[in-house]
């Protein structure tokens, strides 16, 4: 029998392990976050208690190895994802930053120190991770970016300001890239060091399940191991960034499914003209396109994990990901509102929701434009970035 929300049977060609996962984290999701994100959505708020239930579950930095992370392969984790945004955007984006930026960052680029001190806390959610790299006027180009920091004796003084920092209050420690006469260099900031303030960004419409700041750095003085020794430039917050859009290729796929999941729900029980609307043509040609779409995007998604698992997959392919499965859940996530009638608009169905919140995952971690230019990049050889 054909699984609605399977349509193409890609159970097949995952392992026990990877189902087990899957299936942990989407009972996780089912129980704890289902019944309460739409309050957490109208409220504008998450509980701080949450990353350290995230941190039971397994979840935080999962797919990194040794000092108390899973490691478990790409999939798994992308798997992961999947089942956090198809609960919310706001619950994969605490993830991917805490994970995939903040302990990816210090994992790879950090002294063996740094790493004892901070990544077991972190993988348990005893300790929460931001990540500062966008700033009020860089975003899309992190090489123009106006933070600064100097060397003065044997510290580090740091003057700028980051924004859109996701995790940025709720953080003991971000994760600061700054411009050096060395090169773009990346320091830990402590919660509480003299100078570093963080004002959380209010009014949105989009994520509000998430905490999202601005981080002030004015004369910030740190010792020079604060520094990450192993990052000399870009190369460092980039690589960074893959890892997170790595889990956005999967997360967008799961916020697709859930609100193809709601939209055929709804199609069953909604009476109109004496019959349940899904036996009307013109909705099951909705629910078949937004099948299909939300099938190619895990079956790209499961294709690229697997790439990433033989460490293959490269940048460009990655965008490529990002770019078509997130703007495949935005199609998905608007034609099942317009299933749902004016039921679409109310938090009492999850399609809202993803809807706005696939609105700044569509902006986030690279624009659409941007990956567009990427993979123009590598189709052409011609960087239309300079």
């Amino acid at each position: 029998m054909t699984t609605p929300l399977d349509f193409l049977s890609v159970d097949h060609f995952l392992s026990d392990e990877e189902r087990d996962i899957r299936d942990t984290v989407r009972a996780f999701v089912r129980d704890r976050i289902v019944p309460e994100v739409g309050d957490w959505f109208e409220q504008g708020r998450i509980p701080r208690d949450l990353i350290g239930e995230l941190g039971k579950l397994g979840v935080l930095g999962m797919h990194l190895e040794g000092y108390g992370c899973a490691g478990t392969s790409a999939t798994a984790y992308g798997l992961a994802c999947l089942e956090l945004e198809a609960g919310d955007s706001g619950i994969r984006s605490m993830v991917s930053v805490q994970g995939s930026l903040a302990m990816f960052a210090i994992h790879r680029w950090g002294s063996e120190e740094q790493k004892q001190e901070w990544l077991p806390r972190m993988a348990a959610g005893e300790a929460v991770g931001c990540f500062g790299l966008t700033e009020p006027d860089s975003g899309s180009d992190p090489a123009s970016m106006r933070t600064a920091a100097r060397r003065d004796g044997e510290d580090w003084v740091l003057n700028g300001r980051k924004m859109w920092i996701t995790n940025g209050s709720l953080a003991d420690v971000a994760v600061v890239w700054a411009r050096t006469d060395e090169g773009v260099r990346g320091f830990l900031v402590p919660k509480g060091t003299k100078g570093f303030t963080t004002n959380d960004i209010h009014k949105k419409l989009s994520l509000r399940a998430s905490i999202t700041s601005e981080l002030v750095l004015d004369d910030v003085r740190l010792p020079s191991s604060a520094q990450l020794p192993g990052a000399t430039s870009l190369r460092g917050p980039l690589s960074c960034l893959s890892e997170a859009r790595y889990g956005i290729i999967w997360g967008a796929a799961g916020a697709a499914r859930a609100c193809l999941e709601a939209a055929i729900d709804y199609s069953k029980t909604r009476v109109q003209f004496g019959r349940p609307i899904g036996g009307f043509q013109i909705q099951q040609q909705k629910l078949a396109t937004m099948a299909l779409e939300v099938n190619r995007a895990t079956i790209l998604a499961l294709h690229l994990g697997r790439l990433k698992d033989a460490g293959k997959l490269r940048p460009e392919q990655v965008s490529m990901g990002k770019l078509g499965n997130v703007n495949a859940a935005l199609d998905v996530a608007r034609t099942a509102r317009q299933v749902l009638g004016a039921n679409g608009i109310t938090l009492e169905y999850p399609v809202i929701r993803h809807m706005n919140n696939l609105e700044s995952v569509v902006t986030y971690e690279g624009t659409a434009d941007v990956h567009s230019l990427v993979i123009g990049g590598a189709l052409t050889g011609i960087d239309a970035f300079r």
